[in-house]
């Protein structure tokens, strides 16, 4: 997948370097899948460039080498058949704050709640960062426009976010109406 991934982040008509393909991955793949680690990213890239589907060209800029990566036509007939041979597949959810609601009942209800208001502060700054990916991304993204697809993207995980937040203040307001009054703590006399 991370192979797949690389390939689509250079379909872009741009050349990069491993640096700049680490920073576009952690700019857009963070938002809906793991953004890989820098070695990865290198390693993935030599394995691409051995298989022919990326072609790597080095200059010299300044006294230091510096390669930069395109994708291939076998690269790109490699990504369009993973694209339209294989099953899209259901997303694997590893939802670390639905864990911890999960076993909810193993701490005090304060921290409970504590956690999820933390999760609503990081959704807002989530929502943030890809609202201004999706904004920088106006101008390009009508039809048979270069980010037409990213700005999908973009779109739909705003309002997954959104979701996010709904469920979250849900389950905050479901904690507070089930919380025991002062009362019905005390012990029977």
């Amino acid at each position: 997948m991370t192979a797949h991934a690389i390939l689509g982040l250079l379909t872009f008509g741009d050349e990069l370097t491993g640096y700049e393909i680490k920073r576009r991955a952690d700019m857009t793949l963070r938002f809906y899948w793991v953004s890989p680690a820098r070695s990865q990213v290198y390693t993935e890239l030599r394995r691409l460039t051995e298989h022919g589907l990326v072609r790597a060209d080095t200059r010299s800029d300044g006294g230091r080498d510096v390669t930069t990566y395109a994708i291939t036509d076998a690269g790109q007939d490699a990504l369009r058949a993973w694209m339209d041979g294989t099953p899209a597949g259901f997303p694997v959810l590893k939802h670390t704050v639905l864990l911890r609601l999960l076993v909810g009942h193993a701490t005090a209800p304060e921290q409970t709640r504590r956690m999820l208001a933390d999760y609503l502060d990081d959704l807002d700054g989530a929502i943030a960062d890809l609202a201004g990916v999706r904004e920088s991304l106006r101008g390009a993204d009508g039809v048979g426009e270069p980010f037409r697809f990213p700005s999908i993207v973009a779109d739909w995980g705003l309002d997954y976010f959104a979701a996010e937040q709904r469920h979250t203040r849900r389950a905050l307001e479901s904690l507070r109406e089930h919380e025991p009054t002062e009362h019905e703590q005390e012990p029977p006399a």
